[in-house]
């Protein structure tokens, strides 16, 4: 351990509004963010530091507090109505979540909090008002940025309103530090929205590495009811254009065609099993996928699963012979990490963090861009190929080793005492972001100092 005792936190305040991180993944907002969440905290718990996780309510069921783990409470603020709202209007409701997390924090002694952790935009804007009221450091973590998004739009996908590219700008600019998932992450940070490179900390995600594990593939197929004989190729995630299974399903579907054409087609056949429900744009079309299957003819090879809690995911991974991640923009991939560390190579886009998450060519493959003809090529060289499977099944072990909570939570214990340290001995702030000459400079150190986290 780096950090100076004097310079550990021992109570932080971990803003996640549109989402809790007791939800289940998979469904509506709930996702790899949720998971990061409790996860970090819960080792952040077990190093001494107390979570309290504010997140706002989302049913009248739901007790205002919640011991999520030992020294982890997560507390359910009323802000607007439970049901019905969008991620998208919930701007409209940072005041009155705003107000409840400062009350909270007023009904104890001051320096309650020694910290303020923020995830995503709207949590973001939070933790700068109570970091100015409370005078503690804010440390943001951006998880996916707008401008990034826009970018890599899935056809059929909604753009992120002009608004949120505005907050999170000013978020770079005010938090104390900020915290890429990934040196690529840290880098769009730079460009596109100007950070300071000296003010952002990478620290990795992981995986729950004695949960996500190799298993026996027969017996996980037997407990999800999925043929013991086909191929099985996985998609696991929230069924949106953003998370893209079409293009698995399209690429499926050639690689049907093409062997139903062969003299003597495989014994095995192929499957896809897809494992979520709709989200976000997705929610519009939730049978979308189901009628896209249809129209493509694959319909009896197409098997849908709701989202799964974590001790029959795991299952999911295992049942699998490939891992499919298709995604337009991933700032990590946590489905990439959980699917390896349980045995199954990854077949994902490259994008994002996937190029950190997957070891392309060892631990599975990645596929430059989305066209369906590239998918099936790379589905038949991975599939037509067992003993390769095998060796990459080893492999992708052997990668996901090195990503765990227990790691992350070390680097953000790190980025917490360097935010603290800068509180004592505070630097004079312009909260404007740099000019040109000097972002250019920075940016060029960025590269060269972190040139190591780059495979």
């Amino acid at each position: 351990m780096s950090q100076r005792p004097d310079l550990r936190p021992s109570r932080i305040a971990v803003l996640s509004v549109h989402t809790s991180p007791l939800a289940q993944p998979g469904t509506g907002d709930a996702g790899g963010m949720n998971v990061y969440v409790l996860q970090t905290a819960i080792e952040l718990a077990k190093r001494g530091t107390q979570v309290e996780i504010f997140t706002r309510a989302t049913s009248s069921a739901d007790e205002p507090v919640v011991e999520a783990a030992p020294g982890v409470l997560v507390r359910n603020v009323v802000a607007g109505p439970f049901e019905g709202l969008d991620k998208h209007d919930l701007p409209t409701q940072l005041c009155p979540f705003a107000a409840e997390v400062l009350r909270t924090e007023a009904r104890n002694l001051p320096g309650h909090y020694d910290l303020i952790h923020s995830h995503y935009w709207l949590s973001g804007q939070i933790g700068w008002l109570a970091r100015d009221r409370w005078r503690v450091p804010m440390v943001h973590t951006a998880h996916t940025l707008a401008a990034v998004k826009n970018a890599y739009l899935a056809e059929g996908d909604c753009p992120e309103p002009a608004v949120r590219e505005i907050g999170e700008k000013q978020i770079v600019a005010e938090a104390d530090r900020l915290v890429a998932n990934t040196a690529e992450e840290a880098r769009q940070l730079i460009e596109l929205y100007g950070a300071d490179p000296d003010r952002i900390d990478v620290a990795l995600p992981g995986a729950d590495l004695n949960r996500y594990q190799p298993g026996d593939k027969l017996a996980a197929r037997i407990e999800l009811g999925l043929p013991v004989n086909d191929r099985i190729v996985a998609f696991v995630g929230r069924i949106q254009p953003l998370k893209a299974p079409d293009v698995l399903v399209r690429a499926a579907a050639q690689v049907l065609a093409e062997e139903a054409a062969l003299p003597v087609p495989p014994a095995r056949p192929l499957r896809v099993v897809i494992v979520g429900g709709p989200s976000g744009s997705g929610l519009k079309q939730p049978s979308a996928l189901i009628e896209l299957a249809a129209a493509l003819g694959i319909s009896d090879r197409v098997t849908f699963l709701p989202p799964q809690p974590a001790h029959r995911l795991v299952q999911v991974y295992r049942a699998a012979d490939v891992v499919a991640v298709p995604s337009y923009n991933e700032s990590f991939g946590l489905v990439a990490i959980e699917a390896q560390a349980s045995g199954t190579p990854v077949l994902a886009a490259d994008v994002g963090g996937l190029g950190t998450a997957v070891h392309d060519g060892v631990s599975g493959l990645l596929v430059p861009g989305h066209r369906t003809p590239d998918w099936a090529a790379a589905l038949h060289s991975m599939l037509d190929d067992p003993a390769r499977l095998e060796v990459m099944g080893r492999a992708a072990v052997e990668h996901a080793a090195n990503f765990s909570w227990a790691h992350t939570a070390e680097a953000l214990l790190d980025s917490y005492a360097a935010a603290i340290a800068q509180s004592r001995a505070p630097r004079p702030r312009t909260g404007s972001l740099h000019t040109d000459s000097n972002h250019a400079r920075s940016l060029a150190l960025w590269r060269r100092r972190t040139g190591a986290l780059r495979r």
